[in-house]
């Protein structure tokens, strides 16, 4: 998403902790401020620092924390094939002692849902009517997107992986 609050297409060339480059069509502005939501990793926020044929090179801004949990997920997903861990299954799922939550949805709207499980990386919930595959929502304080439909619910992704703590607090 642009300055202007437009979504644009763009695909990652390459990324560390402190930038990325990114492939896409559309121009922006040297020192534009950008967010980028990328799947498995979330949401980032960085200043255009340089152009080259065809992209533009973001410096990621962030905190010394958001530097070191990009640092990790990269690391995770560089690992992943040779660790053989299952693409939807990266975390492992718990029982939440925290049964009853509240789902918004990206209009606002507010359902009533029954959390199944959780993970640091998503959730399962039981919810009707089942939103659609793709659809933003936010359960707790925690966006994601619902990702698959099951015979009891829907499977979330969420946009960020989370700490255990926050896991924890929200959903004990």
């Amino acid at each position: 998403m642009s300055a202007d609050k437009q979504d644009h297409p763009c695909k990652v060339v390459n990324i560390s902790p402190g930038g990325l480059a990114i492939s896409s069509p559309n121009s922006c502005e040297m020192g534009e401020h950008i967010i980028l939501y990328l799947p498995d990793l979330g949401r980032f926020e960085g200043e255009v620092v340089r152009f080259f044929e065809g992209g533009f090179a973001v410096r990621l801004t962030g905190t010394a924390y958001k530097r070191e949990k990009i640092a990790n997920q990269l690391t995770w997903i560089i690992n992943r094939n040779k660790l053989d861990l299952a693409e939807d299954r990266a975390h492992e799922r718990t029982v939440p002692g925290k049964k009853r939550i509240k789902v918004t949805l990206s209009d606002g709207s507010e359902r009533e849902a029954r959390l199944l499980d959780v993970s640091l990386g998503g959730a399962a919930v039981s919810v009707l009517p089942k939103p659609n595959i793709g659809d933003q929502l936010t359960i707790g304080l925690i966006r994601g997107t619902v990702v698959r439909h099951h015979d009891q619910g829907i499977g979330i992704r969420f946009l960020e992986i989370q700490d255990p703590s926050v896991i924890e607090r929200h959903f004990g």
